[in-house]
């Protein structure tokens, strides 16, 4: 059994964070059931070359940057969602998605917008670009604004991926705004939601902002704070049972330090729910040869758990994150926005 096998047979569902057709039919071979993109993805599509002739055709009909933008990433996701569509249908609705991410730009800080402003633009965004789509997620960020909308979204029969989580607390606010709007659906047989927690970044935020943890905590909090939003949220839903899961997705599972075996996050989290792991991150996890098993809900010692607590300002990493997070949500979607300006210029000339 290679060792994406196993990590699947462990009971977790593997998800790509990518929509590149070819890693997207690679990896739904490798047992992959669902994906998510987001404006990096999508720029670095663009910069491969494969995809000018689409990009020709949309500016000969006149659309300018911003819609060049958005209609390939409604193709690419909807391509994806076809590989996907047939594990969609099997579960009943359970996985097989793929998740579309709402303009980052609105909650860019040097538009500022209103928050009512933000809260009606999710709303709207998420309805048009749901509709007439089976297995679209629509991905909305842990915001304020974004936790509001997802009341709306939800009582509208949009299903969501609410991400860029950090704490237990957006955790929960997520959640509660999310199944406020479950309940007032006429029926909860098609209720499906996701919560991704982002992992590696805290590790990097710990490294400088709690530096005096021990070698054997530092590392640690990234994975700790994920299990326990993973427990709580199995605790939630068994109290408020639901047709098809609603489950925490295990986000940014990448290894940022080159010291540490890749698949570090990978193993951590195997054996329920789902990761949505870089394309780099499956194909050396899958290499290393690894026997994956669950470890989902186990911890470090009591010791390591009460240093973490101790020394870890989950306030200030959670503030820290965020406003780094909404950064990363909105350049790449402004240098996505320039990649297209200029590539309308080289592509004029060619």
């Amino acid at each position: 059994m290679s060792a994406l096998k196993s990590l699947i047979a462990s009971g977790t569902k593997l998800w790509l964070d990518s929509v590149d057709p070819q890693l997207v039919q690679e990896n739904f071979a490798a047992g992959a059931t669902g994906a998510t993109s987001n404006p990096a993805i999508i720029s670095d599509l663009i910069k491969t070359g494969r995809f000018d002739a689409q990009m020709v055709q949309l500016m000969q009909a006149g659309s300018d940057d911003e819609s060049i933008a958005w209609a390939l990433a409604d193709q690419l996701v909807a391509d994806a969602q076809a590989v996907f569509l047939p594990i969609w249908e099997s579960t009943q609705g359970n996985d097989g998605y793929v998740s579309f991410e709402l303009n980052p730009l609105i909650e860019d800080p040097q538009l500022n917008l209103p928050h009512a402003e933000r809260v009606s633009q999710y709303v709207s965004l998420g309805k048009q670009w749901s509709t007439g789509h089976k297995n679209r997620m629509i991905k909305i960020p842990a915001t304020p604004a974004g936790i509001e909308a997802a009341t709306a979204l939800t009582a509208a029969g949009v299903t969501l991926n609410v991400t860029l989580i950090f704490s237990m607390d957006q955790y929960e606010q997520a959640r509660d705004a999310v199944w406020a709007g479950a309940q007032m659906r006429d029926s909860l047989n098609e209720f499906k939601s996701v919560f991704s927690i982002f992992v590696s970044r805290l590790d990097v935020y710990t490294q400088t902002h709690a530096s005096s943890l021990s070698d054997a905590a530092q590392g640690q909090v990234g994975i700790v704070n994920a299990k326990r939003i993973w427990q709580a949220n199995q605790e939630f839903w068994a109290k408020h049972a639901t047709p098809l899961q609603q489950e925490i997705i295990f986000a940014s599972t990448g290894t940022k330090d080159p010291n540490l075996d890749p698949w570090k996050y990978v193993a951590a989290f195997a054996g329920s729910d789902i990761e949505t792991n870089p394309p780099k991150t499956n194909s050396l996890s899958d290499a290393s040869g690894q026997t994956f098993d669950r470890q989902v809900d186990v911890f470090p010692a009591d010791e390591i758990l009460a240093e973490i607590d101790e020394k870890v300002d989950f306030q200030d990493l959670e503030k820290v994150l965020m406003e780094e997070g909404i950064r990363k949500f909105a350049e790449p979607q402004n240098a996505l926005l320039a990649l297209i300006a200029e590539r309308r210029q080289e592509l004029a000339t060619a």
